[in-house]
């Protein structure tokens, strides 16, 4: 595969996570500028839920596999952090939804909390998950049959 820059990687990803949610039975409207939501998911006419269900989602979107938390995040209210792997290899490609509370405890769990990157520019990041981590991601990895039931609250 051609070498990916960084915007080709970011749009890569969107477009493949878009098609994930609308194959789910989820509504996709793109922000115009990103402000730190890249995409909204919604749910607009489905008898599985009473009501309009919109979702902000950031996307981190790599070739290879990278976890991140970032403290700016905490700001968006119901914000879901999806992180899209392996968009390098389409036979690989898979994601992850947390909620950035979800994606703190997992950090906090692998001892990041006390980090100096954590604590003195409020993120952290690998770009070599380890197989512990893999593990505490392994509940939050998104399949076509749970994304309804992420993006909607159900249960």
């Amino acid at each position: 595969m051609a070498a990916f820059d960084a915007k080709l990687v970011e749009l890569a990803g969107r477009n493949w996570l878009a098609s994930q949610l609308q194959s789910a039975g989820i509504e996709v409207a793109r922000p115009e500028r990103d402000r730190g939501v890249d995409l909204i998911a919604y749910i607009d006419r489905d008898h599985r839920v009473p009501k309009f269900i919109a979702c902000p989602i950031q996307m981190k979107a790599a070739t290879k596999e990278v976890f991140s938390i970032n403290a700016k995040y905490a700001s968006f209210p119901g914000l879901l952090l999806v992180y899209v792997w392996n968009l390098g290899d389409s036979t690989a490609t898979k994601s992850y939804a947390l909620t950035d509370e979800e994606a703190l405890a997992v950090a906090a769990e692998m001892g990041w909390s006390e980090t100096d990157s954590r604590r003195i520019h409020g993120s952290y990041s690998t770009t070599q998950p380890s197989k512990r981590l893999r593990a505490l991601l392994a509940r939050f990895e998104m399949k076509a049959d749970n994304w309804f039931s992420r993006i909607s609250g159900s249960k």
